[in-house]
């Protein structure tokens, strides 16, 4: 398994009309958000890149939404990702539509967004599946130089296993878009074998404590309190022996 930092110089696309397909994989990723951005709440949401610019988020119910990017017309604050320009514990929710794709230290990106999130906040990622017919076009001479091939690929158990470092709880993950249309057959085999699709979608939320037994929690749910009313009976005890 490659490392998840690397030198090499990443160039993400502008916009998802870069890229062969792209406003089809953004129509399909609006679509699919839908129903998750339904059900996030709060106050301030982060569209993180570019590509997460031109996701329409209307359905969700945070009203202040700022996108953030290195570059761009779209873009409100033009920051780093990786050094985000707000407080800590300070966002309610944040959008990385394939913003991990082309990023050279993806795991800083994942630190700097858990920075910025309240507790309980959400992380909603998206990027492509390398187990796909588009992953198997890495393979090809010459495509891995052109976007989306010249973008990273992370299956979804690599995203989880970061996730679960950084104690975040996956409530919701999904692959879909087989093939880059709907059309001639393409919605059908969607439908039919989700597993193979190009696009992934992870929602999951912080968590302050621990969500597996430590050591720690192992060892205080052995141990047993003494009930208070031994206490009152040992005191009932000693007043019997001194009136004695």
């Amino acid at each position: 398994m490659k490392p998840a930092k690397t030198r090499q110089i990443l160039t993400a696309p502008h916009s998802w009309r870069d890229m062969p397909w792209g406003e089809s994989f953004r129509d399909a990723l609006t679509q699919h958000l839908q129903p998750c951005l339904g059900k996030l709440y709060g106050f301030h949401l982060l569209k993180i890149g570019n590509l997460s610019v031109e996701i329409d988020t209307q359905a969700c119910a945070i009203s202040h939404q700022v996108s953030v990017g290195n570059e761009g017309q779209q873009v409100q604050v033009i920051a780093d990702p990786m050094h985000l320009p707000f407080e800590a514990k300070s966002i309610d929710a944040c959008l990385l539509a394939h913003t991990l794709s082309w990023s050279q230290d993806p795991h800083r990106i994942l630190r700097e967004v858990d920075r910025v999130l309240i507790d309980d906040g959400w992380i909603v990622i998206t990027g492509f599946n390398p187990l796909s017919l588009l992953g198997v076009g890495k393979l090809i001479p010459g495509l891995h130089r052109r976007p989306p091939w010249s973008g990273r690929m992370f299956s979804q158990m690599r995203l989880l296993d970061w996730l679960s470092l950084l104690n975040y709880e996956v409530v919701y993950r999904s692959s879909f878009q087989v093939v880059p249309w709907n059309r001639q057959g393409g919605l059908m085999m969607s439908r039919h074998v989700p597993a193979l699709g190009c696009l992934n979608i992870m929602v999951a939320r912080k968590r302050t404590l621990p969500l597996i037994m430590t050591p720690a929690r192992k060892l205080a749910s052995k141990v047993k309190l003494r009930a208070t009313v031994n206490a009152t009976r040992q005191l009932h005890s000693l007043d019997d022996q001194d009136s004695g």
